[in-house]
């Protein structure tokens, strides 16, 4: 399988730097697979888990919002936040759920529907995680 050069950037570190096969993106239209020779493409990211095959291997890692670009020098997410499942906390992230739903009732409007759907890709997220835990 062909490969291309793969960049994940959050504002912390530079969390993901090589050579992969394929890496499949949470993007606000919809989840994107991006192989080697992929269009040229500008995507925003939600909040989700991003997988990365090389070898025959996939690392999963939380992003939290952010932009993807494919050019022909490879694929480049710059993310608001990147987290390895290795070095998530899950007890702070069930917490930063449960602090998303008390402020709700803060909220009204626009604001309010843009709220619960980020609490909803939180809550995915939180879903992905047991189940990839019991297999």
């Amino acid at each position: 399988m062909a490969t291309f050069h793969f960049d994940l950037v959050s504002p912390e570190k530079l969390a993901f730097s090589g050579e992969v096969d394929q890496v499949d993106v949470p993007g606000v239209e919809g989840d994107f697979g991006v192989l080697a020779g992929h269009a040229p493409i500008v995507a925003a990211i939600r909040p989700g888990i991003l997988t990365v095959t090389t070898g025959g291997t996939h690392q999963k890692i939380i992003v939290l919002g952010g932009l993807a670009e494919m050019s022909e020098k490879g694929l480049t997410v710059l993310a608001d936040v990147a987290t390895s499942l290795e070095e998530l906390d899950h007890a702070q992230f069930a917490d930063k759920i449960s602090e998303m739903e008390a402020k709700l009732s803060e909220k009204d409007g626009s604001e309010l529907d843009r709220e619960i759907e980020r609490l909803d890709h939180f809550k995915s997220i939180q879903n992905q995680l047991s189940s990839t835990a019991m297999h």
